[in-house]
């Protein structure tokens, strides 16, 4: 394999989170440090034979704070630069990560380089920080190329040991380094003593055209969290939020829910009224299957839309994306019923 390595350019664009902080030495407290001086802290990336250049947001910001408005400042930032760069890695923190990714799949349409995502449990300033060997790795794949093409040309997470498709991954532990899964698609890498590509799994466009990028997001979308007990009044409130038009529905198992009336009848009013209804399983793993059983069934009947194996994170990212197009009800719902970047399997 031919991996271009010496003339590869990486740019890194660190929005926040635990990677990019260190301890002040004077008041024990973590504070972002200036990604101009990487190579400070991180003198092994002089090694990677690199060239390596960062952007930061000013100020950075806490995962929990990210959303449209980032995700499009992202987006522009990897639009204005597309051409001067190999590929790019987006430093972030862990817990809204994967709502970034799977938005990031959908906003840059036509990617043909990789967009590597990742940050760490631990500051980078920290003795046992993962935060080190989570950047190096990332800038690795997203310097990979064979016979001067990109080996990964997707929006990924990589965390840890494994590359993990965007738009198919969640946080699934607070605690562990290994904080990210992907239940329903296979990791498309796994770093160990060297770095090993499943290429079949890894998405590469049918045709190579310019990178086209998003900047259109509808918030108007909710998740409806079924459970045992759920009040009339739950449901009733969230379907009739002003201005709604996209909800997406946890279920439980292949996509069931209590087959009370009201339920029903107020699922089958949102949907005349033009609400897009969309089921995914609160399950980790597996997919949603309507016709399966009975409760699935009359979830059907009501026009409630099948949301496959995706995620939850998936799906917000997806509803805001298609509405945000100003697509009509009946076009959302085509659209979800279609694999538009890999975010679900349809058999």
């Amino acid at each position: 394999m031919n991996v271009c390595k010496n003339d590869a350019s990486i740019l890194i664009i660190y929005t926040g989170g635990t990677i990019g902080m260190i301890e002040n030495p004077e008041t024990g407290s973590l504070e972002a440090f200036n990604f101009e001086h990487l190579e400070e802290h991180v003198p092994e990336l002089k090694n990677l034979g690199y060239k390596v250049s960062s952007i930061q947001f000013n100020p950075p910001m806490d995962s929990s704070e990210m959303g449209p408005d980032s995700w499009m400042k992202i987006v522009q930032i990897i639009a204005e630069n597309y051409h001067d760069y190999n590929g790019f890695v987006v430093l972030h923190g862990t817990d809204t990560m994967a709502f970034t990714a799977s938005a990031l799949s959908f906003m840059l349409e036509n990617l043909s380089k990789p967009v590597i995502l990742t940050g760490s449990q631990l500051p980078i300033g920290m003795l046992r920080t993962d935060g080190k060997e989570n950047l190096i790795t990332a800038i690795e794949i997203a310097a990979a190329r064979e016979n001067d093409m990109p080996l990964v040309p997707e929006v990924c997470i990589f965390f840890e040991n494994d590359l993990l498709r965007g738009n198919r991954t969640s946080k699934t532990n607070a605690d562990n380094f290994n904080a990210f899964r992907s239940y329903n698609y296979p990791p498309l890498a796994h770093a160990g003593i060297s770095i090993k590509y499943d290429f079949p799994q890894i998405y590469h466009p049918v045709s190579r055209k310019p990178l086209k990028p998003h900047y259109l997001l509808d918030r108007n979308i909710a998740i409806l969290k079924i459970f045992p007990g759920i009040s009339p009044l739950v449901v009733e409130s969230i379907l009739n939020i002003p201005g709604l038009k996209g909800v997406v529905m946890e279920t439980f198992g292949s996509g069931n829910a209590p087959g009370y009336d009201w339920l029903l009848e107020m699922l089958k009013d949102a949907v005349d009224r033009g609400i897009v209804i969309v089921n995914v399983t609160q399950c980790l793993a597996g997919s949603v299957e309507m016709h399966r059983y009975e409760t699935g069934r009359r979830l059907l009947d009501a026009g409630v839309v099948s949301g496959y194996d995706s995620t939850t994170e998936c799906a917000v990212a997806k509803l805001m994306f298609l509405f945000g197009h100003g697509m009509t009800p009946d076009e959302v719902k085509e659209h979800l019923n279609c694999s538009l970047i890999g975010e679900i399997t349809i058999v």
